[in-house]
């Protein structure tokens, strides 16, 4: 993945003191670019590549200096530790949080009713909690943060901090604990959530010194942010968030070993060899990942220079205009059937932020096999780890393509009409389809529609599963972080509550949860956040009463042998169980059901005219297949592009 670029007030192009002696000297210079991506938090950004005085990025160097912090309390006044951990936040610029209150934790609520400027927003469940911190950094930007109380309360976070962790999303998880003298004696609610989460987060800590806090607090945010982001955990004893401290704000970060192995735009030529493989293809393909949503600008000027067409991983959908004529759309298990022809026969694979998933290669030695391969991405453990590159460069893809552009401008026109006629021969003969039965509701014609009356402009967020497909193939993204999805982990039960962090962080915008009937029943007591906090969230529940996805693989690999696939009541199968709408009326949710496809339009638009949130009941047939689908461990030509439950296999 490509890098996020941090806000962090507290990092100057000064080193600190060289006379303390926990300092550790950060290199000289920070390559700054300001920007704000929030109306909320604006703050400084800094590039996650270290830049020293001999190489040249294209960035600006500069030293800006925020307006300074005004705190609620004198410098010299005691204040308990939760106190301090709030107004640490607040220095970092949070105006957000998702945290549910339990014994271990109840410190910090209390402290947050004392803040001025950070909003609770109230989960009904910790992993609505963290999904929907995880919603807020994936539509933002920003850092999502979430608080939960120790024991069950913090394992309720590790989903999402797991599926965090897979598709690089920054966020900081915030649990009580008990207090230190009672850690290790099984004590209630006690669980080492350090030691659980350490494989699946970028950083943790467990707060042993409360004078620590601000430092912990601003290394937290900076690892969240900062190179491949990610989740970073804060586990805080409740006899620390008890203890007053007066605050030491200027402590450094100790960050040694991770600010050595910052990468350094230092490219030894790699730029040129890239520009010159370029100019030698006869079929390129961009293969463009998660890694490319904070490079978008930079990436249409490449696109813009080259007229290479672009393929997209999906968590990269947005990075590229999908409206565009050289745009591929989704690659992979589930991708158009042109863009893994692309692939299948370029001859050169430009893999920018991307991390070669198992769900777009497939057969490993089959990917790609013709063409030489150009690897970018700001994780050196990436590089080589499952596919080995030609010429690979451990960066920032911004900056990388920042430079690329630079000589590429220098460069005469290239030309790759032929392929790309070649290209749209197959988008012709292979288009993304479907068919209609009767009355019954394509699930695929439900998110056109929404994608024509909401002008391609919404947010989406989904679940896991044959909804979650349709929608990245259905829905045309045009612009960065208005697509939210678990990908790397597949966690049913996304959908609902990313969408409340989506109408949190950007209130300007349409939300559009897609959901199917599984996903939504993980998470469906959001509902009631939604209404208490009047998010103008809109669902569009696909409803074919199945795991679908799994009913999939059931008809195409088992014979159609349903094993606990089936959602409904059995005993009472001609009808709709459970009841959505019920659901939505528990919470005072304005809700409706649409089962002919005559009123789907109609009913999709009323969704939408609604104001707040609406819940609308699609019922869809389940013999639905997702297609094309490359099944795993096989390769483009196994390509399947007809079919579905309503045959045998």
């Amino acid at each position: 993945m490509a890098a996020i670029h941090p806000p962090h007030p507290s990092i100057t192009a000064k080193p600190p003191p060289s006379s303390s002696a926990a300092a550790v000297a950060l290199p000289p210079h920070f390559a700054f670019s300001i920007t704000s991506t929030s109306h909320k938090r604006h703050r400084l950004h800094i590039s996650n590549v270290l830049s020293d005085s001999t190489t040249t990025t294209g960035a600006t160097t500069a030293t800006i200096h925020p307006p300074p912090f005004v705190s609620r309390y004198a410098p010299d006044q005691p204040r308990k530790g939760a106190d301090l951990l709030v107004e640490a936040l607040e220095r970092e610029g949070v105006t957000d949080v998702f945290a549910y209150p339990g014994g271990a934790s109840m410190e910090i609520h209390q402290a947050l009713t004392r803040s001025n400027t950070i909003r609770n927003v109230l989960p009904r469940h910790e992993q609505g909690g963290v999904f929907a911190a995880e919603g807020y950094a994936r539509a933002s930007g920003l850092p999502g943060v979430c608080i939960a109380t120790s024991g069950p309360g913090a394992t309720n976070l590790v989903s999402g901090l797991a599926d965090a962790l897979l598709d690089s999303v920054p966020m900081v998880a915030i649990t009580g604990q008990v207090p230190r003298r009672m850690i290790g004696t099984d004590a209630f609610q006690e669980t080492p959530i350090v030691e659980v989460t350490r494989s699946i987060t970028k950083h943790n800590y467990l707060v042993l010194d409360v004078e620590d806090i601000p430092r912990i607090v601003r290394e937290a945010f900076y690892l969240a942010s900062s190179g491949r982001p990610g989740p970073v955990l804060i586990d805080v004893p409740k006899d620390i968030q008890q203890q007053l401290v007066v605050p030491k704000w200027d402590e450094p970060m100790r960050l040694p070993g991770y600010l050595s192995r910052m990468p350094k735009p230092q490219y030894d030529g790699h730029l040129e060899q890239i520009v010159r493989l370029v100019g030698e293809a006869k079929r390129p393909v961009l293969y463009v990942g998660g890694g490319c949503l904070n490079s978008d600008d930079e990436l249409r000027r490449f696109v813009e220079l080259t007229g290479i067409p672009v393929a997209s991983t999906l968590m990269g959908l947005g990075a590229y205009p999908a409206s565009s004529d050289l745009s591929l759309h989704l690659l992979g298990m589930h991708g158009t059937v042109y863009a893994n022809y692309a692939v299948d026969k370029s001859d050169l694979l430009l893999a920018f932020g991307v991390r070669f998933d198992d769900r777009v290669t497939g057969k490993l030695e089959a990917f790609a096999s013709r063409a030489k391969i150009v690897h970018i991405d700001i994780d050196p453990a990436e590089i080589g780890k499952n596919k080995q590159p030609h010429v690979s460069i451990c960066g920032d893809i911004k900056v990388a393509l920042q430079g690329l552009n630079k000589l590429l401008e220098e460069k005469n026109s290239l030309d790759f009409s032929n392929w790309r006629k070649e290209l749209d021969e197959q988008k012709v003969k292979f288009p993304l389809s479907f068919k209609t039965f009767g009355e019954a509701i394509p699930p695929q014609y439900a998110i056109h529609v929404l994608d024509e009356l909401t002008g391609g402009n919404a947010i989406i967020s989904t679940g896991v599963g044959q909804h979650q497909m349709w929608a990245a193939q259905f829905y045309k993204y045009n612009k960065p972080r208005q697509w939210l999805t678990s990908g790397g982990l597949g966690a049913m039960g996304f959908g609902l509550p990313a969408a409340i962090g989506a109408a949190v962080a950007r209130p300007d915008a349409v939300v559009v949860d897609i959901d199917g009937d599984g996903s939504f029943m993980m998470n469906v007591q959001e509902l009631a956040t939604i209404r208490v906090e009047n998010l103008p969230v809109k669902i569009l529940l696909l409803n074919n009463q199945h795991l679908g996805m799994v009913v999939q693989w059931e008809d195409r690999f088992y014979k159609a042998n349903r094993a606990h696939t089936y959602l409904g009541n059995p005993s009472k199968e001609s009808e709709i169980f459970p009841n959505m709408l019920k659901f939505a009326e528990a919470c005072d949710i304005p809700a409706a059901r649409v089962t002919r496809k005559a009123d789907l339009r109609a009913a999709i638009k009323k969704m939408l005219d609604t104001p707040g949130p609406y819940l609308l009941d699609v019922i869809v047939p389940h013999q639905e297949h997702v297609l094309p689908m490359i099944p795993a461990g096989g390769g483009f030509s196994d390509v399947i592009t007809e079919g579905d439950g309503r045959m045998k296999y």
